[in-house]
């Protein structure tokens, strides 16, 4: 049995111009196309475009999803080996959601004693299932910026990445708080911390204003950033970018 483009493009939600561009690029080519011009798919394309689903879910681009499925030998095995990642990416999901439930707790229950809702002091177990090697992650389409971080911190101890990596948690939390306050994207104290951001990218490395713009936009587009930051507060991924286009147009440019 066949199916016709536009029915495929229903039953996965991937739309038409996609499975179009995953045939451009040779990661999806159907298995045959009419005289009319349209594309078909036999049940061995649904099944490598599920893979090619699970592979995005799990945060590869096109180029290693690529890699990954000219490598499999077993489709079977192969199956098997993005039902483990997909297990242990819910794993590391609910950890993260039991995380953020937690963090609500703590700031319902700072605004009633009054205490100061700054997550920069919360506990250790806050940044419970946010992986370090995200960060790293979603820089994947700055490699200049990448290298260089992982330079960095090749020569860091484990203790000072672990302190990196709770205040990189702790400023999205922070803008979080800054977001459900109401607090516009190019207000001050918002501003301040994507300045804070800003000023250790620098440290690193010179980050022109048109670099830092595709960091902000990278917030949304890019999968997994936009997905740590999602899992912290529905759209804190956009709130950043937003930021992010306000610091460069008032600061940069």
């Amino acid at each position: 049995m066949a199916w016709p483009i536009a029915e495929v493009a229903r039953m996965s939600g991937v739309t038409a111009r996609t499975l179009r561009h995953y045939d451009e690029v040779g990661l999806l080519p159907p298995a045959w196309i009419g005289t009319n011009g349209h594309r078909y798919y036999e049940e061995s394309q649904l099944l490598r475009l599920q893979q090619i689903l699970v592979l995005r879910a799990l945060g590869l681009g096109l180029s290693e999803i690529g890699r990954v499925l000219a490598a499999q030998i077993d489709e079977l095995e192969a199956l098997r080996g993005h039902h483990r990642r997909l297990l242990a990416e819910r794993d590391r999901l609910e950890a993260l959601a039991g995380t953020v439930a937690r963090t609500i707790t703590e700031l319902e229950q700072s605004g009633k004693d009054g205490r100061p809702m700054t997550g920069i002091h919360r506990p250790e177990n806050l940044f419970e299932g946010v992986r370090r090697d995200m960060y790293g992650e979603s820089l994947r389409d700055f490699p200049e910026l990448a290298g260089e971080v992982g330079r960095r911190t090749s020569a860091m101890s484990e203790a000072e990445i672990q302190a990196g990596h709770r205040e990189r948690t702790a400023q999205m939390i922070r803008l979080a708080e800054l977001l459900a306050s109401g607090a516009p994207a190019d207000a001050d104290p918002v501003q301040a911390e994507v300045d804070a951001q800003y000023r250790a990218l620098t440290g690193l490395r010179a980050v022109p204003a048109d670099e830092y713009r595709a960091i902000g936009r990278s917030c949304v587009e890019n999968d997994q950033w936009r997905t740590a930051y999602e899992a912290i507060a529905p759209g804190l991924a956009a709130y950043q970018r937003d930021a992010i286009e306000a610091y460069v147009t008032a600061r940069l440019s």
